[in-house]
């Protein structure tokens, strides 16, 4: 097995929960210390605050991956004494550096709605409301014959030819360029005004509008010619879209009453609030971790009778009601499954990778509401 760094953890991470799919503004990414150090061992926790930071410690783990930010907002200084200033302190003292994964984790196929709608037992599935989509394109560009591999691996190196969970996909067609340089031109084959005729590769790769600029400039780097022929084509179809929450059926229907109850069994929470009248019968629901109180309207119009989300607003919750969408709300800490279902994910993708490094799941309850 491999002995790697943060960067090649974080970059094997992002490949399921890539920075480009976060809600605009949402501060993710390393909060805290460097990735450029050898990494054995990585704490996953849903918060990060002095205990978390503490048991990672205890467990020789230099980096955390949290979902939530620990730096929500710009500092204007690190003051020491401070709560947050010493949590600061700590981890630079012990060589801990702070990943956050927050939005994109929330929005990546297997993230963090997914995980809360499997453990509710919902099926079929479907984002509640796009927030990322990419335009599918096909880049066609010509090289010499004896070229090819080189431009297909540069291309490849930048994520042109992804489809699905498939890398490095492309078509490969040969025959006959044909061109004259003329004055001016410094032709890596052939000489200025005569006709020259070469065995070339048209090799054709899916892009899209996201990585459209760093393609070309990985193609044009790679290719030997001096002005290589190449063309991109909008394909009607776009990428498959990403978004915020899921929506789903139940297994069988239930009345709000028994779904609140199924709510906080699975989730082994203390106590919960719900919105509507007990005795509706429940069979579409909405989820979405977090703070959902913006998306009420996106459920109701996906057909959901129920939404469960956290952080419910009191005059969102009249809404809701008004409307006829029965909300449970069994806290933001509900997101705390993405501590397994994270640690799974990069234990395979690890081992996969021939990496040897260890995942240990936060045992630190970080919910900070009693209830009496």
């Amino acid at each position: 097995m491999k002995k790697v760094n943060g960067h090649e953890i974080i970059n094997l991470f992002e490949q399921w929960s890539p920075k480009k799919i976060a809600m605009d503004g949402d501060p993710i990414g390393l909060h805290i210390g460097q990735l450029n150090r050898s990494t054995s061992t990585v704490l996953v926790t849903l918060d990060v605050n002095q205990q978390v930071i503490e048991e990672a410690i205890k467990h020789k783990a230099n980096l955390i991956i949290a979902h939530h930010p620990p730096l929500f907002r710009p500092l204007k200084s690190i003051l020491t004494d401070s709560v947050q200033g010493r949590m600061i302190e700590t981890c630079i003292k012990n060589d801990i550096s702070v990943y956050a994964a927050h939005t994109n984790l929330d929005v990546a196929t297997g993230g963090v709605n997914d995980l809360i709608a499997k453990k509710i037992g919902l099926q079929d599935t479907r984002i509640l409301e796009e927030t990322y989509k990419e335009q599918l394109m096909k880049l066609v560009v010509f090289c010499p014959t004896t070229d090819a591999a080189t431009v297909r691996e540069a291309l490849a190196s930048v994520g042109a030819g992804t489809l699905g969970n498939y890398a490095k996909c492309s078509f490969t067609s040969t025959g006959v360029g044909r061109f004259t340089p003329i004055e001016g031109a410094v032709p890596s084959i052939g000489q200025i005004g005569a006709n020259e005729e070469v065995n070339e590769a048209r090799i054709e790769v899916l892009i899209t509008s996201k990585n459209k600029d760093k393609v070309i400039k990985a193609m044009l780097i790679a290719h030997p010619y001096e002005e290589p022929a190449y063309e991109v084509f909008v394909l009607d179809e776009p990428s498959d879209a990403l978004g915020i929450g899921r929506i789903g059926k139940l297994k069988e229907p239930m009345s709000l009453q028994q779904f609140a109850e199924h709510v906080k069994t699975v989730f082994n929470v203390t106590a919960l609030r719900y919105v509507g009248n007990g005795d509706q019968v429940i069979e579409k629901v909405a989820v979405l971790g977090g703070d959902g109180n913006k998306y009420i309207y996106a459920a109701k119009r996906s057909g959901a009778d129920v939404l469960v989300t956290g952080d419910l607003y009191y005059h969102v919750a009249h809404d809701a009601e008004a409307m006829g969408l029965a909300v449970v709300d069994p806290g933001h800490n509900i997101e705390k499954v993405m501590i397994e279902g994270v640690a799974t994910y990069m234990r395979e993708a690890c081992e996969n990778a021939g990496f040897d490094v260890r995942f240990v799941e936060s045992e630190v309850n970080t919910e900070p509401f009693r209830f009496i």
